[in-house]
């Protein structure tokens, strides 16, 4: 149970960093096939699949609530230097996926879903919310429906191996203001503040709705996928992968850019990139 718990927060923690993929570390791991399996079979094996679900789910839950508020920190305070770092632990990643694709010839037809993935996270960002910050989340219906949306998305993209939940996230524009949320639950549980409990709840509800929906409907999706077109889904995945550290480029604020900023950002980038698992 420990052993899982644990597993669970290394996950998590990989879930919540913009970059690292939670399906690659669940691959890593040796969690990833008995995950999908115990997701898809839950209903006709029910007790089998809690056991291995609940304790990975409950570490993953415990270490994105504990490193929220240091990553909220960071894009509040540094975000250039941390959005560099992102692009660096994602384009890291690439060749742990391009290994996948390895030894297969390159045809038109796998080229077509490697473009369509790079132009959709291209036409997020530029079309996005920008600064995720500034994400409307008041409590309206279009923003609830807009909430389950991005829950689905960052849950399809969190079993994906190799593509990062959190970067969708990002993307989409509401990374930022899940975090705030997350600690604002905290506060309002710790101190008894009900206004700000509930404002989050109603932020937090409907976006874990959408996460819980999404892990279970698109694992079914994703399996049936990666049996019949597993080459052409890594070609969508390295898709999405080239164009994400673009996509973030875009996004970041860069009106506290200097050359001291860009300096520690370029060897952010760097350091990090070099020390990815390959």
């Amino acid at each position: 149970m420990l052993k899982l718990i644990l597993q669970g927060m290394a996950v998590g923690i990989a879930n919540i960093i913009p970059g690292v993929s939670g399906g690659t570390m669940m691959v890593a791991m040796g969690l990833y096939d008995k995950l999908i399996h115990c997701i898809t079979h839950l209903k006709s094996e029910f007790k089998k699949s809690l056991k291995l679900l609940l304790p990975i789910f409950a570490g993953a839950g415990i270490a994105i609530v504990v490193l929220s508020r240091l990553f909220e920190y960071l894009l509040q305070y540094y975000p250039i230097p941390t959005n560099f770092a992102f692009c660096g632990l994602i384009a890291g990643s690439l060749p742990f996926i391009v290994k996948k694709v390895k030894g297969h010839s390159v045809t038109i037809g796998k080229l077509i879903p490697f473009l369509i993935f790079f132009a959709l996270v291209i036409v997020m960002a530029l079309l996005g919310e920008g600064d995720s910050a500034s994400a409307d989340v008041s409590l309206s219906f279009l923003n609830v429906v807009k909430l389950f949306g991005a829950g689905i998305v960052a849950a399809a993209t969190m079993v994906v191996p190799g593509v990062s939940g959190s970067m969708m996230l990002m993307l989409l524009g509401y990374y930022d203001v899940i975090l705030a949320t997350i600690n604002d639950c905290i506060d309002g549980l710790v101190a008894l503040d009900m206004p700000m409990l509930m404002g989050a709840v109603g932020v937090l509800v409907p976006f874990g709705i959408g996460v819980v929906a999404g892990i279970f409907v698109i694992a079914k999706i994703i399996e049936t996928i990666f049996k019949k077109a597993e080459i052409y889904a890594y070609y969508a995945i390295i898709g999405l992968i080239v164009a994400s550290p673009v996509a973030i480029l875009i996004q970041t604020d860069w009106s506290s850019a200097s050359v001291p900023t860009l300096l520690i950002s370029a060897g952010t980038l760097s350091t990090i990139f070099e020390n990815v698992p390959k």
